[in-house]
């Protein structure tokens, strides 16, 4: 009963919300008129002021509560993390569908489970391990039926840079998990994304396709996803990562996959046939299992 009264309620719900809003980077992605990587680049780079604007209008406060303000190693980690997940997934769309793609990059809660399991000998509750399985096997049923069909034959080559990229974003909340400890959210993200921005921004001048929108009305789903998906998204997750386990946190933010299926199915008609939907309710009960058991 006392760990139920003492469980942040407000940053789990703050994780569920922030992956949600992030969810929806792939719908803002493809009605984008730029290239896959310059729209992760514009991302970042129409996020980071407002994010430093933010940062320095609560460095007193920071100061007061013995938050740092000084540059650190996990600072630029977790933008070399982050900008490695966003570019070695936006490769692997030439190779394999957006489907595999997004399942395979999710599949971190798993790497971060090992990671605990090796480095800090951590052992999950029975219940944990099951909601994680629940959840991930509800994820490959909710994107399953759209993920065959790709008629490219380095679809395995694709296949596997979504799963990498799925260790750089284990990696990525491992850090942002650490250094949330000894930073405001704010500064944290503030320095994240500008360093992701700054990795991405090479890739993004050279990759085929537009880098910037040849129309005004262009500017609007990068502008979504800089202010829905990073700030709206991965900001509110940073603040969770300071009061959830590491663990519980991956396996909630499987609720991605779930928000892009139904934001593809309103907006583009992508039908949601009844192994999808269970799937989806799969995947809720996987999470809801996990926050048990954490």
């Amino acid at each position: 009963m006392n760990s139920n009264k003492t469980f942040p309620a407000m940053a789990f719900a703050a994780l569920l919300l922030g992956g949600v809003a992030i969810g929806f980077a792939g719908i803002f992605m493809r009605l984008s008129d730029v290239n896959p990587i310059a729209s992760a680049f514009w991302r970042m780079g129409l996020a980071a002021p407002l994010l430093w604007a933010w940062a320095f209008a609560v460095r007193d406060s920071d100061a007061k509560a013995g938050k740092r303000t000084d540059f650190q190693r996990s600072l630029a980690l977790a933008g070399v993390y982050f900008a490695a997940d966003m570019g070695i997934w936006h490769l692997s769309l030439h190779y394999t569908t957006v489907a595999n793609a997004t399942l395979l990059s999710n599949f971190a809660p798993i790497f971060i489970a090992l990671w605990m399991w090796i480095a800090h000998k951590a052992r999950f509750a029975r219940v944990f391990i099951v909601g994680m399985v629940i959840a991930l096997v509800g994820a490959v049923m909710l994107v399953g039926p759209n993920a065959s069909g790709a008629e490219s034959s380095n679809k395995l080559l694709g296949d596997a840079l979504g799963l990498g990229s799925a260790v750089f974003y284990a990696a990525y909340q491992l850090v942002v998990k650490d250094a949330r400890s000894e930073y405001s959210t704010a500064r944290l993200m503030a320095w994240s994304t500008t360093i992701t921005g700054l990795a991405l921004l090479p890739f993004a001048l050279t990759a085929p396709g537009a880098f910037m929108p040849p129309e005004a009305a262009g500017w609007v789903p990068l502008i979504a996803l800089a202010v829905v998906a990073q700030i709206g998204g991965q900001t509110v997750i940073a603040y969770a990562f300071a009061h959830l386990p590491a663990s519980l946190s991956s396996v909630s933010l499987l609720i991605q996959p779930l928000t892009a299926a139904v934001a593809a199915w309103l907006i583009f008609g992508e039908a949601i046939g009844p192994v999808q939907m269970l799937g989806g309710a799969l995947l809720l009960w996987g999470i809801y299992l996990s926050k048990k058991g954490s």
